[in-house]
């Protein structure tokens, strides 16, 4: 091993699993799915692989949101036949993935650990079914009062009061909010900003299409995606339906994560080591009405500096890259904070083709992208890939870079926290009332195609910031002229709004 720190940590195993509803076999359990991926992972670290996961010490599993067992680590583990000192759960947010990467590589570098099993899996269309009225899934359960070792991560509702009840309740309303300030800064109408999205949106349609794991196998052209039309109906302006994640997907990944030295001794070869240079992690100011900005991510900003930093590159010496992509906007605002291109065709900020296309399974989407930049690693090892993850509304982030190149700085993870709390943080005035300025805004859509309730974000001469919401439909036709963002609106102290 030379003068490779023993205790180093690598990804010496992959996996990855799709369920098809329509290939005509019985539907899955999460369960079933991530014992698949994390078999897959063994069998992919090769010679030595399946004796290393027998030594698992720590399983840890991202928040399964189609099956939320308190402690689906124990269960994964009995299902492979591991005794792991510890079992480990995240809380929700798509941002799992890394924290638990950087979990444990935290600990093994500590010496506290040696073989790390993560990952996660979603069988979200028997979800979807049962949601819609359909049997309920006959997944395996665990008593009362079950707990896993530990749960890494914090979480608290998302949305301030003003902003659910401006309608401001889910991805699909809150995303489209900081797509119209882009927009409004790049000089855009609304159907521009379709079709400018639907330039590099429709890239990434075709490497899901190419794609093992991934979910949509027909591309989506630009104009298809940029199209209200059938079945890509709006969901909530600008965004039409294929520039929204689907959850609705079957998929699991699994990581071995491992110490070099517990590598070698299992006797796994050296062209399946892929090492981790550092991890990132912060959130921004927690509810999207206290930050400074809609469009940008201090938190994304102060990661990349530190994970940079330490790695002594710049953006322009990562070859390999995923952008956490739940929308458009989310790229384009990781991209800007990382200093990415996010229209350059020769570096697609994505390894799978996103959670719009390859597959969302909830909190999970990122082991995938880790998986596929492993893979990728390995056949370019002279390069450097990146991770994103994101959770809730850009509000919990996490950053990774990995090569197959060892570091040539130990690992470290970097919490810049302080860094984040810091900033400026906006008054959220509840029912305001008077003229305001509409900084941004959205309307929600039936499915018929009619707009049913407008949203909009405004500001004062103070800087406070208000949330505000209307079903008028004269309301609606001037917001959705595409020419509210800078103008006046009056706010009548009950939560409505007049442009």
């Amino acid at each position: 091993m030379s003068s490779l720190d023993p205790r180093t940590p690598v990804v010496v195993g992959v996996g990855q699993t799709v369920h098809r509803p329509d290939d005509g076999s019985a539907a899955p359990s999460p369960l079933d799915l991530m014992a698949e991926a994390a078999r897959r992972a063994a069998g992919d670290a090769g010679p030595g692989g399946d004796a290393l996961l027998r030594r698992a010490d720590g399983v840890a599993i991202v928040d399964v949101f189609s099956w939320p067992v308190p402690d689906p680590g124990a269960l994964l583990a009995a299902e492979l036949g591991l005794r792991p000192a510890e079992t480990v759960r995240t809380v929700i947010g798509g941002n799992g993935p890394i924290a638990l990467l950087a979990d444990a590589a935290t600990r093994i570098a500590a010496g506290e650990r040696e073989v790390v099993l993560l990952g996660g899996g979603e069988v979200g269309t028997a979800m979807r079914a049962a949601a819609l009225g359909g049997p309920q899934p006959d997944w395996p359960t665990q008593p009362e009062g079950t707990t896993p070792t530990r749960v890494v991560g914090t979480d608290r509702p998302p949305s301030h009061d003003a902003e659910l009840a401006a309608g401001l309740m889910m991805p699909v309303n809150v995303y489209p909010v900081v797509e119209h300030a882009l927009r409004h800064a790049a000089g855009r109408t609304p159907q521009e900003q379709r079709d400018w999205i639907g330039g590099w949106w429709a890239r990434y349609s075709a490497i899901a299409a190419e794609h093992p794991q991934g979910w949509s196998r027909t591309p989506m052209t630009a104009e298809e995606i940029a199209t209200p039309a059938g079945g890509n109906r709006l969901i909530s302006d600008p965004y039409t339906r294929a520039m929204n994640a689907n959850i609705a997907v079957d998929q699991a990944a699994m990581l071995l994560v491992t110490s070099a030295g517990a590598a070698e001794a299992a006797g796994i070869p050296r062209d399946r080591w892929v090492f981790l240079h550092g991890t990132a992690g912060a959130s921004d100011h927690w509810f999207v009405g206290e930050r400074e900005r809609l469009d940008r991510s201090p938190a994304i900003a102060a990661g990349g500096r530190a994970l940079f930093g330490h790695a002594g590159i710049d953006a322009d010496d990562v070859a390999l890259v995923d952008l956490y992509s739940c929308f458009p906007c989310a790229v384009q605002v990781g991209a800007r904070e990382l200093g990415l291109r996010v229209d350059d065709p020769a570096r697609p900020l994505t390894v799978t083709g996103g959670l719009s296309f390859f597959g969302g399974p909830a909190n999970d989407y990122v082991t995938h992208a880790l998986a596929t930049l492993v893979e990728q690693a390995r056949e370019r090892p002279d390069e450097l890939a990146l991770s994103s993850a994101v959770g809730w509304y850009l509000t919990k982030h996490g950053l990774a870079l990995l090569s197959a190149t060892p570091p040539a700085r130990p690992y470290a993870h970097h919490d810049v926290q302080a860094t984040v709390d810091a900033g400026p943080r906006r008054e959220i005035v509840p029912q305001a009332a008077g003229t305001w300025t509409v900084e941004s805004y959205t309307a929600a859509y039936e499915r018929d195609g009619t707009p049913a309730l407008g949203t909009v974000v405004a500001t004062d001469d103070a800087g406070r910031r208000a949330f505000a919401r209307s079903s008028d439909g004269a309301d609606l036709e001037r917001l959705l002229a595409g020419t509210a963002i800078g103008g006046a609106v009056e706010l009548d102290g009950a939560g409505g709004f007049a442009l």
